[in-house]
């Protein structure tokens, strides 16, 4: 089963609509990777400041060669302007159970 890596990103109030064009400016960064299966940004709601990375892998490899190749360069290529968050981290999940849309 596919595996899925989640970026925590903290973001300063005010900063989410920065944070949210920088990601849009990108598109087309991982969808040619290989083992890339999907991308989503999520917006807080609840008035937390923390948006979601979730990205979705074939496997630990296909995510692995992304982050330490292409992701990385992509990465770097957009840190000369101002960061727009203040921390990050990264979740690890294996997919266990996958229920699609009836």
């Amino acid at each position: 089963m596919s595996i899925v890596r989640i970026n925590v990103i903290t973001v300063p109030d005010g900063a989410g609509e920065e944070l949210e064009r920088r990601f849009a400016e990108r598109q087309g960064a991982v969808e040619e990777a290989p083992g890339f299966e999907g991308f989503q940004l999520l917006r807080p709601t609840d008035g937390g400041g923390s948006y979601f990375v979730v990205t979705r892998w074939a496997d630990e490899a296909s995510f692995e060669a992304w982050r330490d190749g292409e992701g990385r360069r992509a990465h770097k290529a957009a840190n000369p302007r101002t960061p727009v968050s203040t921390g990050t981290e990264l979740l690890g999940f294996d997919v266990v159970l996958d229920v699609p849309a009836s």
